[in-house]
C-alpha cells in the first residue's frame, strides 16, 4: 500500500523511504516540512520514522514537531511528541518547556500543562504567560487570575502578551472593577501603548457594553491595525450603535487599510442587516468579493443572512450558492430568511436539500423552519415537520417545544398549542408560560390566560415584563379593573413597574376599563413618555368623548418632538371626528404621509368616513370610500351604513349595505341596519321584504355579549343565554326585580 506523506511516497510496508535513509536526512526532512507548515505531514512522517528506525532527532527538530502539534490542535500527537522527548537524552531548558506549555494549552489540556509548569526548575515571564494563557482560553478564568497574582508576587511585571491573555479573562468573568485595575496597569507600564495590549482592551470594554471606554483606547491608538478596527466595528455593531459601526468602517477604509477579513465583513453586513439597508449591503458585498471573501463560509453566512433578513431572497440565494463549502450555518441563515420571508414552501424546500447532502439539522434549523407555519393553511406542513421533530428527538429540547407551541397558537390550533404545553409543564420556562398565555390572549380567550397566570405563579418562573403586559392585555379586553389593578401591584412589588412595556400596558389597560384620571397619572409619572405612551392616551380621551382633550395631547406631542405612528392618528382623527372637525381632521389626514411619513390604512380611512358622516356628509363619505387606494372592507361600509342610519340616507344605505353583502351575503348586521333605515322612512313592505330574505338565508342576528366580573372571576353572557351554570337563580332574580320594578310603577318603553 502507497501512501502519500507531503511531497514524497514512502511505503508502510516496513521499507524506510529514501528520505529516511540516515539520521541527518530524517530530521532535515521533518523540519522541511514543517516550514512549509505542512503539519500533518510531518507529524505522519516522525510516527513512520518512530516505528521504524532508531534515530535519534536533533532539538530543532523537536521544537518544530512542537510547533505542528500546537497548530493542529492535536492531543493526541503533543502526547506522543512529549513522550518520545522524555525517553530521549534530550533535557529541555526552559524556553523548550515553554513551547511544551503552549503546545498543551493549545491542545486543551490543563491537566499536563501544569505539570509540565510545576515541574520546571526554572521560569520565566513566557513561562507565566503561557500558563494563564492556557487556562483563559480553556474557560478556567478563576485559575488563570490566580496565577496572574501569584506572578505579580514572584516580582515579574507583566508584559503586553501577559496583559492580553488577563485582560481576556476578566471579559470572560465580567469583572469590570478588575479590568479598569489593569487598564490602570497597563497605562502605567512600559507596555500601554502596545497593540495587543490596546486591542484587548477595546474588547473588554465591549464585553462589559462600557462603548464610550472602548472608543477612548481606541481614540488613543496612533498606529491601528486590522485587529483594532475589526474590534470596535465588531463593538458598534454587537451594542446596537450601527450607524456608529458604518462609519468606522468608512474611516478605516479612508485610512488606506484594505487588508480586510471576513470577521470585519460579518460585523457590516450585521449593522446592515439590522438597519435593513441591503442596498447598502450590496456595495459592502461588491467590495467582499473584491477581496475573495465571497467563498469564505464565514463571510457568506453573514450575507446571506442580511439579504435574507432584508427580504431580498433572491440575492440571499445567490450570494449563498457563491460559498465554496456551505457549513450548517449558512443553510440556517437561507431557511430563515425564507421562512421569516412567509416563503414556507421554498423554506421547506431548503430543508430537504440540506438533508439530501446529509447534513444534520440543528435546533436552530428547526426552530427556523417551524417559524414559516404563521396560519392555518400552513398547519398540515406544520404537522409534518412536528412528526420529524419527534422522531429525531428534537421535541426533548424546550426551545423547540416552545417554537412548536407557538407555531400552534399561530396556526389557530388553540387544543394542540394546550396539548404540548400540558406535555412540558414539569420543564416549561418563562418563554413556554408567556407563549401558550399569548397564545389565549390571541384567540380573546381572557378567562384560561388569568387561570393560567395563577398556575404560573405557582411554578418555579417568576412573570417578567412579557408575561405582565399580556396579563394586562387580558384585563383591558374583558375591562376587568381589579385584576389589572393586582397586576399593577405584582410589577411594582417585583421591581417591573419602571419598565417602558409595562408601563404602556397599564395604560392602555386603564384606556380600555374608561380610568382616564388613572391613565393619565400614570402617564404624567413618566419620565420620557414614547409614542406609544402618547398614543393610548391621545386613543382613550378620543373614544370616551373627550375630543379637545385629546386634540390637545397630539398638539404637545409634536412640540416636544415625539413621532406620531399609526396609532396616534387613529386617536387624532377619531377625536376630529367627535367634535365635529372635519378641516383639521382632512388637513392631518393629508400631513400623515407627506409630513409623518404613515401611508394611511383602512382604519384611517374608516376614521374619515365616520367624521364626514357625523358631520353629514355623507355623499362626500361615500365618494371618499370610492376612490381609496385601499380596497374598502366591511368595516368601512358598516361605519357608512350606521351613518346612513342615522341620517335616513335610503340611497346610500342601499348601497352600502349591497357592498356589504357582497363581500359577506350572511352578514346580519347590513341586514338589521337596512331593516332600520326602511323602517325609519316608512318602507314597510322593503322591511318585510328584507326580513323574509333573512329567513330564507337563515341569517340571524347575532346576540349582543356582556360579561360581569365577581370575586375574580369573568362570568360572559349572551342574550337570551340558558347556559350558565347558575341560570336558574338568574332568572329568579330577574323576575323578582320585574315585580320590583311593576310595583314601584316603571313602565317597559313603547317603541
Amino acid at each position: 500500500m502507497i501512501k502519500r506523506l507531503g511531497s514524497f511516497r514512502c511505503y508502510v510496508n516496513h521499507r524506510i523511504p529514501s528520505c529516511f535513509r540516515n539520521e541527518q536526512s530524517s530530521n532535515d526532512h521533518i523540519i522541511l516540512l514543517c516550514k512549509q507548515k505542512l503539519f500533518k505531514q510531518a507529524l505522519e512522517s516522525f510516527e513512520l520514522l518512530e516505528r521504524n528506525t532508531t534515530y535519534n532527532l536533533y532539538p530543532s527538530t523537536y521544537a518544530q514537531l512542537v510547533s505542528a502539534c500546537s497548530s493542529l490542535r492535536s492531543l493526541p500527537y503533543a502526547r506522543r511528541v512529549h513522550t518520545h522527548i522524555l525517553a530521549s537524552n534530550y533535557q529541555p531548558d526552559m524556553i523548550f518547556q515553554n513551547h511544551l506549555l503552549n503546545m498543551y494549552g493549545k491542545c486543551g489540556s490543563l491537566k499536563e500543562a501544569r505539570k509540565v509548569f510545576d515541574e520546571m526548575l526554572e521560569r520565566n515571564l513566557v513561562s507565566w504567560t503561557s500558563i494563564i494563557a492556557g487556562y483563559s482560553q480553556n474557560g478556567q478564568e478563576n485559575e488563570a487570575l490566580d496565577l496572574y497574582f501569584q506572578m505579580r508576587q514572584f516580582g515579574l511585571i507583566p508584559d503586553q502578551f501577559t496583559y492580553g491573555s488577563v485582560i481576556k479573562t476578566c471579559s470572560n468573568m465580567k469583572q469590570v472593577e478588575l479590568g479598569k485595575q489593569l487598564h490602570g496597569h497597563v497605562i502605567k507600564s512600559e507596555h500601554g501603548s502596545h497593540l495587543i495590549a490596546q486591542n484587548a482592551l477595546i474588547a473588554m470594554y465591549t464585553k462589559f457594553n462600557q462603548i464610550d471606554e472602548a472608543l477612548s483606547v481606541f481614540s488613543r491608538i496612533n498606529s491601528k491595525d486590522l485587529i483594532s478596527w475589526s474590534s470596535m466595528i465588531a463593538g458598534f455593531s454587537q451594542l446596537g450603535y450601527e450607524s456608529e459601526a458604518l462609519s468606522c468602517f468608512r474611516e478605516m477604509l479612508s485610512q488606506g487599510i484594505y487588508k480586510l477579513n471576513e470577521f470585519i465583513f460579518g460585523s457590516i453586513f450585521n449593522v446592515c442587516r439590522s438597519l435593513a439597508q441591503a442596498e447598502y449591503g450590496r456595495q459592502v458585498h461588491g467590495l467582499s468579493i473584491k477581496f475573495g471573501l465571497s467563498f469564505d463560509a464565514f463571510a457568506g453566512c453573514a450575507v446571506t443572512d442580511m439579504y435574507a433578513r432584508c427580504g431580498w431572497l433572491h440575492s440571499a440565494r445567490t450570494a449563498f450558492y457563491q460559498i465554496g463549502n456551505p457549513d450548517l450555518a449558512s443553510w440556517n441563515a437561507l431557511i430563515a430568511g425564507f421562512a421569516y420571508g412567509g416563503d414556507r414552501d421554498e423554506a421547506v424546500s431548503l430543508f430537504s436539500q440540506m438533508r439530501t447532502l446529509r447534513l444534520t439539522p440543528d435546533d436552530v434549523t428547526i426552530r427556523s423552519l417551524l417559524c414559516a407555519f404563521v396560519s392555518p393553511c400552513a398547519l398540515f406542513l406544520g404537522k409534518q415537520v412536528h412528526c420529524y421533530v419527534i422522531k429525531s428527538g428534537f421535541d426533548l429540547e424546550i426551545s423547540i417545544s416552545n417554537t412548536l407551541l407557538s407555531m400552534y397558537a399561530n396556526c389557530s390550533d388553540l387544543p394542540d398549542a394546550h396539548k404540548i404545553f400540558n406535555e412540558i409543564k414539569n420543564k416549561a420556562d418563562l418563554v413556554s408560560w408567556n407563549a401558550i398565555l399569548t397564545a389565549f390572549l390571541q384567540q380573546r380567550d381572557s378567562g384560561e390566560v388569568f387561570s393560567l397566570f395563577k398556575m404560573m405563579l405557582l411554578s418555579s418562573n417568576k412573570p417578567d415584563h412579557i408575561t405582565l403586559v399580556n396579563m394586562l392585555g387580558a384585563s383591558g379586553k374583558v375591562a376587568s379593573l381589579e385584576i389589572g389593578d393586582q397586576v399593577c401591584c405584582y410589577a411594582m412589588k417585583n421591581g417591573l413597574s419602571e419598565d417602558i412595556y409595562v408601563i404602556n400596558a397599564l395604560i392602555d389597560m386603564y384606556v380600555k376599563c374608561g380610568h382616564m384620571t388613572s391613565a393619565k397619572k400614570l402617564f404624567d409619572s413618566m419620565n420620557n413618555p414614547d409614542a406609544v405612551s402618547w398614543s393610548s392616551l391621545i386613543v382613550g380621551y378620543a373614544q370616551f368623548g373627550y375630543g379637545e382633550e385629546a386634540l390637545d395631547l397630539f398638539q404637545k406631542m409634536r412640540y416636544l418632538a415625539v413621532k406620531p405612528n399609526q396609532v396616534t392618528f387613529v386617536g387624532v382623527l377619531t377625536a376630529c371626528s367627535h367634535v365635529g372637525r372635519v378641516k383639521e381632521g382632512w388637513q392631518l389626514f393629508r400631513a400623515m404621509e407627506t409630513e409623518f411619513g404613515i401611508i394611511p390604512t383602512r382604519e384611517h380611512c374608516c376614521c374619515v368616513v365616520d367624521m364626514l358622516a357625523r358631520a353629514g356628509c355623507i355623499e362626500e363619505a361615500e365618494a371618499f370610500i370610492n376612490q381609496m387606494e385601499i380596497d374598502p372592507d366591511i368595516v368601512v361600509w358598516k361605519t357608512l351604513l350606521a351613518a346612513c342610519k342615522t341620517r335616513n340616507n335610503l340611497d346610500v344605505g342601499k348601497r352600502a349595505a349591497e357592498k356589504i353583502l357582497e363581500i359577506d351575503p350572511s352578514n346580519s348586521a347590513a341586514h338589521v341596519l337596512l331593516c332600520n333605515i326602511f323602517a325609519s322612512t316608512g318602507s314597510w313592505k322593503d322591511v318585510a321584504s328584507l326580513r323574509g330574505q333573512m329567513r330564507q338565508k337563515g341569517v340571524k342576528k347575532v346576540p349582543g355579549q356582556s360579561w360581569i366580573e365577581v370575586k375574580d372571576r369573568i362570568h360572559v353572557f349572551l342574550a337570551e343565554d340558558c347556559m350558565h351554570a347558575e341560570r336558574d337563580s338568574i332568572y329568579s332574580m330577574l323576575d323578582e326585580l320585574w315585580l320590583q320594578m311593576l310595583d314601584d310603577d316603571y313602565l317597559p318603553l313603547q317603541s
